[in-house]
């Protein structure tokens, strides 16, 4: 059975790896209604890439737009090389992609939509279909009208993957799977990966990206406000300082995040640390712990703050 390992990592003459999506100033507007503002965005194939920001930043508009479901108003974005306009069945072809909500015909049963969506890509999906459905528990003999949002959501999994793409596009793919069936879908991923193949993950859920993903940008109404690599992003000068004892707020200059913990406070602190150490000096402290902040923190702060934490 051909797999996705047959779909080796493009590299160029000086050795990088080819890009799966590249996008320049690409921007799809609706009125005045915000949607995606020149867009700048190059991601490697073979990259496991997440795409984060909250509901209404842009995300599932910039998926649409590159898969060519809706139209850009300007900018242009690039597939495998081909553009997502002028090419758009050629890069579906090479694509599977799994939108947030995903809608099917009534009164079919799974394998007959399975069996549908390989019939429209003309390949024979059967022995890829069963095997994703035994891992994500899904039964191919139920109607889709009798399955929960968390089993649609399987059948949705299944459609996107059962081809063989090379590029995956994941649209906050974990609404409504268990816990159990989350680490077995990542689990797929991770081994699609390693095969080559390029996955694009759109989530609201930090844990994911930070868990998942190597590198990663962040949406801000409609605009990239950071991207980079998940492990750069969290480099920053900033500590989650936890206090334990007599202290005073009042008293701390540079403190972002204040919050009351256990006998003490917690907070993100972004200033001088011996300036720090002197402020805490005058009061009676029995503990202190100083570690890095998590994505979901980092994240924060770029919303909240309008930029990088620094």
């Amino acid at each position: 059975m051909k797999t996705a390992q047959n779909n080796r990592e493009a590299v160029r003459k000086d050795g990088s790896a080819a890009d799966a999506i590249r996008t320049k100033n690409l921007t799809r507007s609706y009125g005045k209604a915000r949607g995606i503002i020149d867009l700048n965005l190059s991601v490697k194939e073979g990259e496991f890439f997440g795409f984060i920001g909250p509901n209404g930043a842009g995300k599932s508009t910039t998926i649409r737009t590159l898969l060519g479901l809706i139209r850009p108003t300007s900018g242009s974005a690039e597939i495998f090389g081909k553009d997502i306009v002028k090419e758009k069945n050629a890069v579906l072809k090479e694509t599977g992609y799994l939108p947030s909500e995903a809608v099917f015909y009534q009164g079919m049963k799974v394998r007959d939509i399975l069996k549908l969506s390989a019939d429209l890509r003309k390949k024979d999906c059967s022995l890829r279909a069963q095997e994703l459905c035994e891992r994500l528990e899904l039964d191919p003999s139920r109607k889709v009208e009798e399955l929960s949002f968390g089993n649609r959501k399987k059948v949705g999994i299944v459609c996107a993957l059962q081809h063989d793409p090379r590029l995956l596009v994941l649209d906050e793919p974990t609404s409504g799977l268990d816990p159990l069936m989350q680490r077995e879908f990542f689990n797929i991923l991770k081994e699609r990966n390693r095969e080559g193949v390029t996955i694009f993950l759109s989530s609201h859920v930090l844990s994911e990206i930070q868990q998942n993903c190597t590198r990663t940008a962040i949406v801000r109404e409609g605009r990239i406000t950071a991207c980079d690599s998940v492990e750069a992003l969290m480099k920053t000068s900033a500590k989650r300082v936890t206090v334990h004892g007599e202290i005073h707020p009042e008293m701390l200059s540079g403190v972002r995040d204040l919050k009351q913990a256990d006998h003490g406070f917690s907070f993100l602190y972004t200033g001088d640390i011996n300036e720090l150490i002197r402020m805490l000096a005058k009061c009676r402290i029995s503990d202190l712990s100083v570690s890095e902040p998590d994505l979901e923190e980092i994240f924060m702060h770029y919303y909240q703050d309008g930029g990088e934490v620094s």
